[in-house]
């Protein structure tokens, strides 16, 4: 039967609004369907990392998403008194950005939007609440309302329905998502139940040096912190105890009073954005799939924001998605490749929601003989260091016979400058996205031409260090030649969401090649792409 888009995405928030950017971008007949009827135009999220800046980048324009961004150099967790019992530090790059950014939520999400938009081939309905998911053997079938707001101020389902069909449907739908609980897939639950209260400013004036840093209060009577919102804005943040009614906390007067009394900061110093109680949750899906059906964001994974990972965690979501799905959609990949999905995210998402949970506890801690416990702990060194940060170990890595991922696979890619006769900059907007293959020696003289055929429907993008080689670049910043020495390896192959699918010596690569092509469920059966029959 004829269907009219490859791709229904429910939900327009990062995991969304990545996922639909990076389909257009491949020619995919994609519709979005948002139930409110605007971008959300103030900042949730305030931190992101090198990687997820890599993202943007792939999805988006840059330079705008990051025009008001700046560089984190630590994240503080201090006791009651202001000493330190935590500082994690976020110095240095990763993907070619530096490693932790500061930023306002509004300017990445125009920054993809526009590329949505233009992409020609995603169309975006704003104001359109889905109301009946039905899945079949071959389709994906979605009702949709109209999502407007009375005279009294309620929301709700109004006009007529739209029903759409659409080879695969995506629920980015948040937390509370629609597409989750029509499937009955169940949650489960870490124990997370904490309320803050945010309170986002704008700067009026330059403040003190120390709101440049993400500072954590421990403060057993009522945990507090605050942050840079990219370089012109500030959020304050304050523990609501679970006997609090949490109604005053969102009174103007409140936040004014508390303002001045912890900070001394008042009216002539900032305006208030928003001021609203969030409920933190630790909730992981306990399916991701079914059938033509995914999940991603927060409605597969909700992360309490201790460690600032969970839009990044959304977007690391749809960029994973996007490059799977366009091969299948291609027909260059059996469906089965959907399958690695799910077993290479979740069990991510649950790690990084594991350590935010942890650090959580220490800034939750509000009963003063636990609180005492802590922090003589934290000074006597008795307190196990966090775990170090997930990598992929299933789905699409390099594997070694007894099944466990050959390490490097599985980390980040390393990403720098290079250069070309095509001009310098970063690898991504030299030489190419997508898979990737950088080797320090000629790599094709290991290859025959079947290997080299499947690297070339694939689309990898290929650079060599050496001379001479028809694909031979300049490692400007020695980004590459120095990450290969220090890991001991040739050759590195980089999947599209810019994590490894294998490092290792250049006699290595051919089984990594016929490895790639196995785990990505290869047909090489090209479709048209965009034809959603």
């Amino acid at each position: 039967m004829d269907l009219e888009y490859d791709v229904a995405i429910v939900g327009y928030g990062p995991s969304g609004l990545v996922l639909a950017s990076a389909l257009g971008k491949a020619g995919h007949r994609v519709v979005v369907l948002e139930r409110w009827p605007s971008l959300y135009g103030l900042p949730r999220l305030t931190h992101i990392d090198g990687e997820t800046a890599r993202v943007i980048a792939s999805v988006g324009d840059i330079a705008h998403a990051l025009r008001d961004a700046c560089p984190v150099s630590d994240y503080r967790y201090l006791d009651g008194a202001g000493e330190e019992l935590i500082e994690l530090d976020w110095r240095g790059e990763s993907c070619g950005y530096p490693a932790h950014l500061s930023i306002y939520q509004p300017d990445i999400e125009d920054a993809i939007d526009r590329h949505v938009r233009a992409a020609g081939s995603v169309e975006v309905n704003q104001g359109w609440a889905v109301v009946n998911v039905q899945p079949f053997e071959d389709r994906v079938v979605v009702t949709a309302r109209p999502w407007s707001q009375s005279r009294t101020g309620q929301w709700s389902h109004t006009g007529e329905e739209r029903t759409l069909t659409a080879k695969y449907l995506v629920g980015a739908d948040g937390a509370n998502s629609f597409v989750r609980a029509t499937l009955g897939i169940e949650r489960s639950d870490n124990g997370v139940d904490d309320r803050w209260l945010n309170i986002d400013t704008e700067q009026l004036r330059e403040l003190p040096d120390r709101f440049a840093r993400v500072t954590v209060f421990c403060d057993p009577e009522r945990g507090h912190m605050h942050m840079p919102i990219g370089r012109n804005r500030q959020r304050f943040e304050l523990a609501v105890l679970p006997d609090e009614d949490q109604a005053p906390f969102e009174e103007p007067e409140f936040a004014w009073e508390w303002l001045r009394r912890t900070h001394g900061l008042g009216p002539q110093d900032l305006r208030i954005l928003r001021q609203v109680v969030y409920t933190f949750q630790g909730r992981i899906a306990e399916s991701w799939r079914r059938g033509r059906i995914l999940l991603a964001g927060d409605a597969a994974h909700t992360t309490p924001p201790y460690l600032g990972q969970g839009a990044c965690s959304g977007m690391r979501d749809g960029i994973t998605l996007g490059w799977k799905l366009d091969l299948v959609l291609r027909g260059l990949a059996d469906d089965a490749l959907l399958d690695s999905y799910e077993a290479e995210r979740r069990p991510h998402a649950t790690e990084i929601t594991e350590i935010s949970t942890v650090l959580g506890r220490v800034a939750n801690t509000h009963d003063p003989v636990e609180a005492a416990a802590r922090d003589e702990a934290f000074r006597t060194g008795d307190v196990p260091p966090l775990p170090p940060f997930p990598a992929i170990g299933a789905g699409v890595v390099h594997h070694r016979a007894d099944g466990t991922a050959s390490r490097p696979a599985g980390t980040l890619a390393p990403h720098g400058v290079v250069r070309t006769g095509a001009g310098e900059g970063l690898f991504d907007d030299v030489v190419g996205r997508g898979f990737s293959l950088v080797s320090a020696l000629d790599w094709r003289t290991v290859l025959d031409d079947g290997r080299l055929s499947f690297l070339h429907a694939l689309g990898v993008s290929t650079a060599t260090l050496a001379d001479g080689a028809d694909d031979s670049v300049d490692d400007v910043a020695d980004a590459y030649g120095s990450w290969l020495a220090d890991q001991g390896c040739e050759v590195l192959i980089g999947r599209p969401d810019y994590h490894l699918f294998w490092a290792g010596p250049l006699t290595g690569l051919p089984e990594a090649v016929d490895q790639l092509r196995t785990r990505l469920a290869w047909t090489g059966n090209r479709a048209s792409v965009g034809a959603a029959s």
